[in-house]
């Protein structure tokens, strides 16, 4: 086995980037469900805590439903920037979409609170459904070569 040492340099000079786009989705990522669970039409976290798993699994597909399209905003992201732009726009509209959701499936945070399981699995799959939807989006070429565009002007424009 050949040890490269370039690989671990490669790794030296590229994890600083990393932990710092990981701390800016991390932390957006915790500001949407801190948000959610403000405008929840229920109180799921006290529901948990009284051991509520319809609560458990509905708020189980918040959270994936905000992590699938984070996830994607760092798989294409251009850079710090783009991935604050991108994630907090994804999440923000999200947590409109979620909230939507909410409306018109108007019985079931009162079901979910009561313990129906059926409920919480029909609020896990059309959030999760809307994450993937939007993560799909995020991924989509033509706004890649809006990005590449939008970058190509900003390093002509040189800095600020």
């Amino acid at each position: 086995m050949n040890f490269d040492i370039s690989i671990v340099q490669a790794f030296i000079s590229g994890f600083d980037d990393f932990l710092i786009q990981l701390g800016v989705a991390l932390g957006l990522f915790a500001f949407a469900v801190f948000v959610y669970v403000i405008l929840t039409p229920h109180k799921e976290i006290r529901l948990i805590q009284e051991g509520n798993a319809s609560a458990a699994l509905a708020f189980g597909g918040i959270v994936l439903g905000l992590a699938i399209p984070m996830g994607s905003c760092l798989a294409h992201s251009l850079g710090l920037i783009d991935l604050a732009i991108w994630g907090a726009v994804s999440l923000l509209l999200q947590l409109i979409a979620f909230r939507f959701v909410d409306l018109i499936l108007h019985g079931l945070p009162r079901r979910i609170a009561e313990g129906d399981v059926a409920a919480a699995l029909v609020v896990v799959s059309v959030k999760v459904g809307i994450g993937l939807i939007m993560a799909g989006a995020l991924s989509d070429p033509s706004l890649g070569l809006f990005r590449s565009a939008a970058a190509a002007a900003a390093a002509a424009a040189g800095p600020l």
